[in-house]
Order: structure tokens, then sequence, then C-alpha cells
């Protein structure tokens, strides 16, 4: 059997990483689309051409918002560019590194939260400009540099760390479920051993350092705990993922997503109920399903439906998410048995009515 896994060729991480920024681009090329958020572009825009200053010539655009076609083929109609570079959240990096592939020119993702694991990867989620899920755009390579400045993740709202650790709790169970149905990883071929023990190293981190490092964050300081939990939802999340596999925790997301009021909320926090459900689904251990749950509670994850925003779901519209979530090509597919729509309608309304429960 032939395995495979695919990693980022550099990463950077740490307390001013930003201010390296310009010597680290200039790796890649001498003018360079910088494509920024706008919380980047207000806050951070005078650190960023200050270490840019006598490495390289920039292009900046603010982002519009939705990794959308649309989006995706206005900054990609910019000529003369030679490297793009995404600042800011993973909607932004996902387009960033679309647009690379566009104009077939290295990319570099600068994340300032930890609220996703699309750093590191060689995929962009393509989304409708409504915000819905379209369709996963697979990259020919990794992104050429990631860079997280975790000074700058500890200031962010502390919500987007936890949604990152949601994300990243989802990372071993679909690893798990691709390394025992044999599935491929996003490059179509199982993991090795390498991408699995990522996977359980990603979740042996957050139950061990999630509350330390949420408590840091609310305070904006960056510790150890808070470096090994951004660590975590970004490069081993993004590492396990990508080169462990997928399974019913996203494809339970991407259903989710079909729900108007779900898109107020954060992938990651969609992903996390994604996972309590995928739990039900797959009849794990009592004990491990307590553990995440109570993990979930700790840090302040969704363990209801009404915690993303289905407060009063009818079973219709729960139907409709277990139908997007089974789809023709869904990563659920990747479990290892047999999924029908019925046994996703029947995990959420066992995972909400647990979590429900357990708040009484």
């Amino acid at each position: 059997m032939i395995t495979t896994a695919i990693f980022p060729s550099r990463y950077v991480q740490g307390a001013g990483a930003l201010n390296e920024l310009g010597s680290e681009l200039a790796r890649l090329g001498k003018k360079v689309l910088l494509l920024q958020d706008p919380f980047v572009s207000e806050h951070f825009d005078a650190q960023i051409k200050q270490s840019l200053t006598g490495h390289l010539d920039s292009y900046q655009e603010t982002f519009k918002g939705e990794c959308c076609d649309e989006e995706i083929s206005r900054l990609s109609a910019i000529s003369g560019i030679d490297v793009v570079a995404g600042i800011g959240g993973g909607k932004t990096l996902d387009t960033a590194k679309a647009v690379a592939h566009a104009l077939n020119v290295p990319v570099a993702v600068i994340p300032t939260i930890a609220s996703t694991d699309a750093a590191c990867s060689a995929l962009s989620v393509i989304y409708t400009a409504q915000g819905e899920f379209d369709r996963y755009l697979v990259l020919p390579q990794n992104p050429n540099l990631v860079l997280v400045d975790s000074a700058i993740v500890a200031k962010a709202p502390v919500r987007l760390l936890i949604a990152g650790m949601g994300d990243a709790l989802a990372t071993w169970f679909e690893a798990e479920s691709c390394r025992v149905s044999g599935a491929g990883n996003m490059t179509g071929r199982p993991g090795p051993m390498t991408a699995h023990g990522l996977a359980k190293l990603c979740f042996d981190t957050l139950i061990e350092y999630g509350v330390l490092a949420k408590s840091a964050c609310e305070k904006g300081v960056s510790t150890p705990a808070l470096e090994r939990v951004i660590e975590a939802n970004t490069l081993l999340s993004g590492l396990g993922f990508e080169s462990g596999g997928l399974a019913a925790a996203h494809a339970i997301h991407n259903g989710l997503t079909v729900l108007e009021p779900t898109h107020a909320f954060w992938h990651g926090e969609k992903v996390a109920f994604g996972t309590l459900a995928s739990l039900m689904l797959s009849d794990k251990d009592a004990d491990l399903i307590d553990l995440v749950y109570s993990f979930c509670e700790d840090v302040g994850l969704p363990t209801t439906l009404a915690d993303i925003g289905l407060t009063s779901v009818s079973d219709a519209d729960l139907m409709k998410v277990a139908e997007a979530s089974t789809a023709q090509g869904e990563t659920i597919h990747n479990e290892p048995l047999k999924v029908a729509p019925v046994d996703v309608f029947n995990a959420l309304k066992a995972a909400d009515a647990y979590g429900c429960s357990r708040k009484i």
C-alpha cells in the first residue's frame, strides 16, 4: 500500500513573528500581492509595511469577506505579481491560496487568529457569495510559508481561539476513521503513521492545555500553553486532517451550513458539534464521549443545536442537514460504516439531547 503525507514548506511561529514577514517573503519573490482582511489593514498596516521595507515591493488589497469564485476572479485579474500573501482569518487565507494557484505563483499565509487549520493545507474551501459551502478546491501544493505571530493571536477575541480548538477537535477522530476504513486523505491515498500520530498529538494537546490557553487568551498574553494550542489549532490540525483524512465531523459541518441560522457561527463551532454527532454515529466509548463533552463545556464549545443557532429547528430541517451531510462525494463516506441520512439525523438528535441533559 502506498501512503502519502503533505506539508507546508516552512512554518514560523512566535511572538513578534510578523516583524520577520519581509525577510521570509523575500525568499519567494520580488513583488507581493498582500490580501489583508479589514481588521489587519486597520491595525497592522504600518507594522507590515515596516517589515517589508528593503525586502520587496507590495500591492495591497482588502479582502471582501467571502472565499467565493467572484472574489478569486477579481484578485486573479491583478497582473505583475510573483507571490501572494494572505493575512487574516481562514477565508482570507483560503482566498489567497486560490488566487496564487490561479496566478501560478508561490503563496504565504499569515493567520492573525487560530480559529481554523486552513493555514497549512493545500486546500481552499470555496463558498457561494451567500456563505453556503460550495466545494473543496484541492491545490497542487501546500503553502510555501506559514507565519503565525502568537502575540497577535493572543490579543484576538478568545471565541476565535475556542473555534480553532473546535476545528482541531475533529482531527484525530476523522483521521482514525480513515485509518480504520483505509480511506484516502486529501491526496487520495491513505495517510502514513506520522499523520495519525500528529492527529493524536493534536487531540492530546487540546485536552491538556485547552483551558489554560483559553485563560491566557482572555488576558491577551502569550504563554507556553497558548503557544501549544496555537500550534495544535494551526499546524497539527492542518497536518492531521490533510494527511490523515476527513470523515463525519466536517461533512456534518457542511450539512449544517444549509440552515441560515448557523451562518452566524464560526466554522470550528459547527465542526465541534459535528464531532459530537459523529461520536454518537460511530458508537464511541461512553467515557470518551463524556471526556469530549466535558472539554467542550470547559472551553465553551457548542454542545447543543441551540448553541449553533438552531433553537427550534424542525425535524424536516434537520433531515435537510442529514441529506447534505451524506451527499455523494462527502467525507462522511470515509467512516468505517455505511451512513445514510437517517443515521445522521438520529446522531444529531442524540448529540443534542445529551448536550441538553448536561446543562440541567
